[in-house]
């Protein structure tokens, strides 16, 4: 069974930062595609940035978010991070992490573990 446990959320202004983190239990974090995704309220819940299993190490961004954020993995500490820099009010949302074993998706449909959400809330 895979356990993920999302922290690092809070309220920030705009053009400030943060960075989210994912901890995973289980013993084969590294096979793991791994991706952060959000949920704003009213809308469906989208995806934001993915990384790849640990020996392709592949990244891939929203367009919206490209530029902006960054994805990366630390297989020792078996955690996956989302920096996220010049925040705007419009990525205000909650922000999920989800893990994978066999493609890098942007769908949410794709992804078999979710963690429970951490808030982000950007003022203006």
């Amino acid at each position: 069974q895979v356990q993920l446990v999302e922290s690092g959320g809070g309220v920030v202004q705009a053009g400030g930062s943060l960075r989210l983190s994912c901890a995973v239990s289980g013993r084969t974090f590294s096979r793991y595609n791994m991706g952060w995704f959000r949920q704003a309220p009213g809308k469906e819940r989208e995806f934001v940035a993915g990384i790849s299993r640990s020996e392709m190490s592949t990244t891939t961004y929203a367009d919206s978010v490209e530029g902006r954020f960054t994805i990366s993995r630390d297989n020792a500490k078996n955690t996956v991070y989302l920096q996220m820099n010049s925040l705007r009010p419009e990525d205000t949302a909650v922000y999920y992490c989800a893990a994978e074993p066999l493609v890098l998706s942007r769908s949410p449909k794709d992804y078999a573990y979710w963690g429970q959400g951490t808030q982000v809330t950007v003022s203006s």
